[in-house]
Formats: C-alpha cells, structure tokens, sequence
C-alpha cells in the first residue's frame, strides 16, 4: 500500500531554502522490512527520535532539526527507492547520508554508536535470555516476559517473542466480535496495534493465558466465606482452584464466628478467623498461579468483629499471613465515634449481639500502630464503596480484590487494563485525540474478554456476564506529568489528574454506551443503578485504578498513578529475582544537559536528587520521588483521581523511615474525609523485607 506525502523541502547550508519549497512526494512508502524479514507499518517517529538522540548528545539539537532532517530521509528514499519496501538497514544508511550531507559528522558519528548500542542490545539480549526482542524493551521487561508470559513448549523453551504474544493475545480477544457479526479481522488489527504500540496492556492473565488453552484471563475474584467448617473449606477448594488458573483473591472474615465461641454441633470452641487465614494463607503458598506465580490475597475484617485487635496485629511479626494484604472494614459511623473518642460496640457475627465495648479512638490508633510498624492493615471504607454500588439490589459491597481497586460481589472477577499515559501526549500537551482512540478500543477489547473467558467456576461465569464489570485503568501518570514540565507536588498535577480522568470516564462510558446499542446492556441492568438515570451501559463499572505491577515494567513506564519510588531503584519478583530500575527520562535530560558523570554517579547509589548538587531546580521539582512528596499531598492524588472512578484506587502511600505514627493517621483521616474508598500506608523500611529498595544498594501486585 502506498500513500502521498506532503513533504517540505528543507534548507540546505548557508540557510536557504530548496526549491519549491512544498512538493509532493510520490509512492513514499507505509511499511518497511525488518532484519528478521517481518514486514512492519512504518512510522516517521522511530527516525525523529534517533536523530533526536544524537544530536541530543553532541550538543547541536534544535527544536524542529530532527523532524527536518528525518523527511528529508524520506524524500531521498522515496525517490531512489529499489524496492517496494524499503529494510531498516536502508533507511539507516540513508539517516548516516543525509546527517553527512548537512556537514553534521559529529551527530553523524554519534547515530552510528547509536546504530551500533542498539545492535550490541539485541545481540545481548538474544544471549542472555535467548528471545529476539520485536519490541525493543528493557532487559527486566525481556526477563519478566521469558519467565512469565511467552508460550513455552513442554521442555520449558520458550515459543514466541514478544510481538508473537501480543498476535495471540489481539487474535484471541478479536474472536469474541464473532459472537455479534462484526469484522474479527478489523478488530484483530486495531487490538495488535493497541498492544505493540504499549498504549494499553490488560492484567497479565490476560497476556500469559489468551490464545492458549488455560484461557483464564481474569485479574481477581472475591469469595464469600461462610461461618461453617463446610463454607469455609468450599471457600479454600473454589480459592486453589482460581490460583492455579492464574488469579488473586479477595474475602471478608467478619462473618465468622470469634476465638472462644462455642461450637453446639461438636461441643468446642471458634478457632477464630485469623486461624483459618493461616490456612489459606499456606495453601496459597503451595499452589503457584498457573505454574508461574504465586497467588495473592485480600483478607478484611470490620471494624467492630471481637477478633479485630488480634487481625490488627496479624502481619506485626515477621512471616505471617505473607500471601495476604489486610484491610479493617470502618463504617462512617464508626469514623465519626473514632473522631469523638467514643466507644463501639463488638458484635459476635453468630450471637448477632455485642460482647464487649472498645473506645473508638484507642481501636483505631491500633490500626495507625500496626500500620507504621508493617504497613498494614489498610482501610476499606465500605461506606462510600457502597453508596457507589452499582447493583445494590444484589447485595452489598463487602471485599476486594488483592490490591483494593475493585469492590466486588461474591463470585465476581474483575478485567482489568491500563492506558500508558507516558505516550499520551505530543509537542509538550496531552494528546486528547490519542486517548480517546485508546480508550475506546480498550472499553472494546475489556468487554470482549468477558466473552472468551474461561472462568475457573460456573457461578463466577453467571455473575460476571450478568454485569459485565470491566476495570480500565492508567499507568505512566508520573512520566506524563515529567513529559509536560509539570511537578508531580504541585497544584497543576492535580488539575491534569482531573481532567485526565474526568476525561476518560466520560469517554468510557461513551464506549461502553455505543457497545451497549450494538451488543445490548448488560443483563443486570434493569435493575441497576445506570438504568435509574436512563444510562443504558454495556457493563455495570468501567473505570479502576490498579498498582499495574509488571504490566508498568514491561510497558516501560512508571506504575499506575504513584510518583516515581526512586530514580534508581531494585526490584524484586520473580520469587525474588533482583532487577534493577533506572529512569530513563532523567537518564535522558542528563545526558542532553552534560551533567559530569561523578555527579550522576552519586544520583545512582542515592536514587534521588535531594542534596545533590550541580542539578538545575526544574529537574529537582520534576524528578521528585515518592518519599519527598507529603503523605497529605499523596492522598489528594489519590482522591482526585477517586471521584470519577467507579471503581476504586489502589495506591500506596509511601513514608520516609523517619514518619511518625501522626503522620499514618493523618493520611487515614484525610483519605476518609475526602471520599477514598480506602487506603494503604508504608513507611520505608519498616519491614525486613520489601518489594522496592532505593539506589542501586519492595512486592508488588503481578496481577494487574
């Protein structure tokens, strides 16, 4: 396929302009040849950017050089073209050419060790891991993939690259459009690009499982757990059964019986529920997720449960309910009385009748203890989630998934996928146009996992298509506030968080409204909130925030919508396989600004830029990590980003070692007053071991 190009004629030296000024360049080209011979859609950009680069680090760039001289490229090529479409070697040498032409030799020089690094990476690459890398992704990306996503064969080979994986997983998301007479094929193309470009990626179950035979491609479920030695062991069979396809578990213990209670069919008494945690806390452990990770777990409480001080202070000892996140469950009435200082009483879920009284107050700065001491437990606000249910006629809001983005119903799982804002914008401004394109294709492919998914139980199948709940979320917020001058502390990251998610909302629900016209709302909707207000949906919630976890790694952008941890930083997955983190946008304004290398050095073993002289004040405001930025201020982030979403946030509040217990509670009082559905707090170092460690000398969510 070939296309017209309005193409500029460029000034030669001695700065005048060729003739004719705007001609019209014939037969130029769309595509261009790999060196593995695959034939790609070819973009003008992947040119800019390495011209870019090299003049970046030769001193000569000006603003506008680089696209300049990238058309010229394009026009000689067009012109001595000798094939139809063009190898990338070709438009490589014709790059070297056209920087010579300009008398640019330094620049010239600097594109081929250009040429030359990148070589040397994929050679280093194809060594290390034995993948040939279609993506040009980091080495942690390719390393995460080779363990966890790509196909492998019965050997442990690996099968496909990373291109490969996003094919299978755009072809089998693409397969549901069947089901409605629509053009599979269309489909298929629009969700290839959406994966390759990295604008978008689903929950990784999505990635390892599509296409292939597990075909679970949920991120989480919740399940009920009854007050009965045979509900809770059906509970922990449905809960082994979904790790192993792939996905986490959420679960409120509040309705089981407290330590002490008499148990009248044998005779003895209530273990309690932080015991039969411990069971599925071990069960988890010896069932590893779809044969590549472990399972993860939500375990909540309420805030007036007898047993609650011992669930306080579960994870205070090292080792303890290690596959579990914690979170109390607090009424607004019980906030109110924590404010006052006034007592609550504790109900006994099986007698239905209070036991004992607790000041409030004293029960909650427990909570604020434990937290400072392990970071957990977090709160959940079952409250403001409820006032947000959108199907309250079939029941109430009790847990969560792992990671506390999405409140569900008992047997329901959650679909997640996050936009990568990092390349959501252009020329310094957000690219409206992009993300709306975005998000309608990925309200497309999120409702289409509905339909292909293979569902672990039948009564996860039921409820989940008879409210087609969806998760879209973002990733990359801190790149994209870096990439638009803008400090992640300030009052205009505020503004742009809400107009961002102001704006997706809407356009997700757009989407999901033109979705319903083709394919019809969601079963459930008759009796739903949306139909109330005349909002006819393809799906009962549209919008989460997720941690994002390895999708953020592989997508190379900062996690979900967190301010950058560290500029350098070590990261543990992979059952503890050490990665190491570096910014690549700093790295980047480094290098354009010449910073001395002793000075970049001392930025890699701090991974900050606080007390670090010779750095201009803009990249100190730029590049600030989570640990600089005011816990309060952390919150409001949050809280923004919360009034849009349907769903619900996940994000940590991350504290310097030197936080006091004030600090914790403060977070947790603001989070409630401003309408968080929960929140979590963790104060560095304050537990042996961690996902994320500053400098080169913390776990996170692998679901979503």
């Amino acid at each position: 396929m070939f296309q017209l190009w309005w193409e500029r004629f460029f000034y030669k030296k001695g700065g005048k302009p060729k003739e004719g000024g705007i001609k019209l360049v014939k037969d130029s080209f769309s595509q261009v040849k790999k060196r593995d011979g695959s034939i790609e859609p070819f973009t003008i950009k992947k040119i800019i950017r390495a011209i870019e680069q090299a003049l970046l680090a030769t001193g000569f760039y000006q603003p506008g050089k680089a696209e300049g001289l990238a058309h010229e490229v394009i026009e000689n090529l067009s012109i001595n073209r000798e094939r139809p479409i063009p190898l990338v070697e070709e438009i490589q040498d014709e790059v070297e050419r056209v920087l010579m032409s300009h008398s640019l030799l330094q620049v010239a020089k600097a594109y081929i060790l250009y040429r030359e690094k990148r070589r040397e990476i994929r050679e280093a690459k194809w060594k290390l891991f034995g993948i040939h890398d279609d993506l040009k992704l980091s080495f942690n990306a390719i390393q995460v993939l080779k363990e966890r996503y790509l196909v492998k064969n019965e050997e442990g080979e690996v099968q496909e690259t990373p291109k490969a994986m996003m094919k299978r997983v755009a072809r089998a998301v693409a397969e549901a459009d069947r089901l409605y007479g629509q053009d599979v094929s269309e489909s298929y193309e629009k969700f290839y690009h959406l994966l390759t470009s990295l604008e978008f990626l689903p929950n990784s179950p999505t990635l390892m499982n599509a296409g292939t035979p597990l075909g679970q491609l949920s991120a989480c479920f919740v399940l009920p757990v009854e007050d009965s030695i045979e509900g809770i062991f059906n509970t922990l069979r449905d809960m082994a059964i979904i790790h192993k396809s792939g996905g986490g578990t959420g679960f409120n213990f509040s309705q089981l019986r407290p330590k002490g209670d008499r148990v009248s069919s044998t005779g003895g008494r209530a273990s309690g529920p932080v015991s039969f945690m411990r069971i599925f806390d071990t069960a988890t452990d010896v069932v590893k997720q779809g044969g590549r990770r472990r399972g993860a777990n939500m375990g909540i409480l309420r805030f007036n449960h007898p047993d609650v001080r011992e669930f306080i202070r579960a994870k205070n000892q090292a080792g303890f309910l290690e596959n579990f996140n914690l979170s109390v469950a607090i009424s607004d009435e019980e906030m109110e009385r924590v404010h006052q200082g006034e007592k609550i009483d504790l109900i006994d879920p099986h007698l239905r009748k209070a036991v004992s009284t607790i000041n409030a107050r004293e029960l909650f700065d427990l909570i604020v203890e434990s937290a400072w001491k392990s970071g957990e437990p977090g709160i959940v606000f079952l409250d403001e989630i409820n006032r947000n249910n959108p199907t309250p006629s079939l029941g109430s809001l009790e847990a969560t998934n792992p990671c506390g983005e999405v409140p569900l119903l008992p047997y329901e799982s959650c679909n997640l996928g996050s936009i990568n804002l990092s390349k959501m914008s252009a020329d310094g401004k957000i690219d409206y146009q992009k993300l709306q394109r975005v998000v309608f294709d990925a309200v497309h492919f999120l409702d289409n996992i509905i339909d292909i998914n293979r569902y672990p139980l039948p009564m996860v199948e039921k409820i989940v298509k008879a409210n087609r709940k969806i998760g879209l979320g973002v990733m990359g917020f801190a790149d994209l506030l870096c990439k638009l001058g803008i400090s992640y502390h300030s009052e205009q990251a505020l503004q742009i968080a809400e107009q961002l998610i102001t704006f997706i909302t809407s356009e997700a629900k757009m989407a999901s409204k033109k979705l319903a016209e083709k394919r019809g709302v969601f079963p459930n909707y008759p009796k739903s909130i949306p139909a109330t207000k005349n909002l006819p949906l393809r799906n009962a919630t549209l919008i989460s925030i997720a941690p994002t976890g390895t999708i953020s790694l592989i997508a190379g952008c900062s996690s979900g919508i967190e301010p950058y941890f560290a500029l350098i930083y070590r990261r543990y997955v992979l059952e503890n396989t050490e990665l190491i983190e570096i910014n690549p946008l700093l790295e980047e304004k480094l290098k354009a600004l010449k910073i001395e290398e002793k000075i970049r050095k001392s930025i890699w073993e701090k991974g900050s830029l606080k007390d670090i002289d010779g750095i201009p004040e803009h990249l100190h405001s730029l590049f600030l990590t989570a640990l600089e930025i005011p816990p309060t201020f952390q919150v409001q982030i949050q809280a923004v980003f919360q009034k849009q979403v349907d769903n619900a946030v996940s994000k940590t509040i991350n504290l310097p070692t030197d936080a006091t217990l004030e600090d914790v509670g403060q977070a947790y009082f603001l989070a409630h007053q401003l309408g968080c559905k929960g929140i979590t707090v963790y104060r560095y170092q304050s537990r042996e071991s961690q996902v994320l460690y500053l400098g080169s000398g913390a776990k996170e969510c692998e679901n979503c």
